[in-house]
């Protein structure tokens, strides 16, 4: 990734999120590679490909109800891109499970999303 694809990715990103909070699956996988390698936090291990992406969410939202809004951009030296998210995740009843910032870390390529991993909010 390089600066002048920053706006636009950052864009993509928050195109993804506001169809995740909405429960729009098919928008979400038309910004996903085809051969998209999604972190499965709520379960372990990965989602490979659009049809396990979207059973894996099928499921999820069976069970739970996150919404997760980006609140910060930073592109690594690797060239992925760091997205530091507010995550509220609720049990069906509205209680919530869990509340605070997480980092979503995108691998970006041909304009989608290609990977997404998860990884702890590094505290300073």
């Amino acid at each position: 990734m390089n600066e002048e694809n920053m706006p636009k990715n950052q864009e993509l990103i928050k195109k993804a999120y506001t169809a995740f909070n909405a429960r729009d699956i098919d928008a979400i996988l038309q910004v996903m590679h085809p051969e998209v390698k999604w972190s499965k936090a709520w379960e372990g291990d990965y989602a490979n490909g659009h049809d396990e992406v979207s059973a894996y969410w099928k499921r999820q939202w069976k069970e739970i109800d996150p919404n997760v809004t980006p609140v910060g951009f930073h592109e690594r030296e690797n060239g992925t891109l760091e997205v530091e998210v507010d995550q509220l995740v609720k049990d069906l009843e509205g209680h919530v499970l869990f509340e605070g910032k997480v980092l979503h870390v995108y691998v970006i390529h041909d304009g989608l999303l290609q990977q997404m991993d998860i990884e702890q909010l590094r505290t300073a």
